[in-house]
C-alpha cells in the first residue's frame, strides 16, 4: 500500500489521504527521494540505486520520473522534501484527512 501511495505521490506531486497514512508515507518518500538523488552520481552504484527504487515502487515509469524529474529539483536540499497539510475530517467516517505534497 505504501508503494502505491508513494508512486501516486510522485505521479501527481501531491495526494489527499488520511493523516495516519500521510505520516507513515513521509519517511518512505523522503528516503526514496534521497536514494534518487544519490543515483544522480555517475558510478557503479547508480544502476543499483535505480533498481532498488524500481523494486520498491514496482513501476518503471514512476522510477524514471523520480530519478530524472523529481530528484534533480532537490540536489541542493538536505531533506524536508514533503509537507503535510491537515485538512479536517472526512464526512463519512470522521477520519482526519491530510494532503501530502512535494515541496
Amino acid at each position: 500500500m505504501m508503494a502505491n501511495l508513494a508512486a501516486s505521490l510522485f505521479a501527481a506531486e501531491g495526494i489527499t489521504t488520511s493523516e495516519a497514512k500521510a505520516k507513515h508515507l513521509r519517511p518512505i518518500a523522503e528516503k526514496l527521494i534521497t536514494k534518487a538523488k544519490k543515483a544522480q552520481d555517475e558510478g557503479p552504484m547508480q544502476v543499483h540505486r535505480i533498481r532498488q527504487i524500481e523494486a520498491f515502487l514496482g513501476d518503471r515509469e514512476m522510477t524514471y520520473k523520480l530519478v530524472h524529474e523529481v530528484a534533480p529539483r532537490y540536489l541542493d536540499r538536505n531533506g524536508g522534501y514533503t509537507r503535510i497539510l491537515k485538512l479536517g475530517t472526512r464526512v463519512g467516517d470522521n477520519a482526519k484527512m491530510a494532503r501530502i505534497e512535494l515541496v
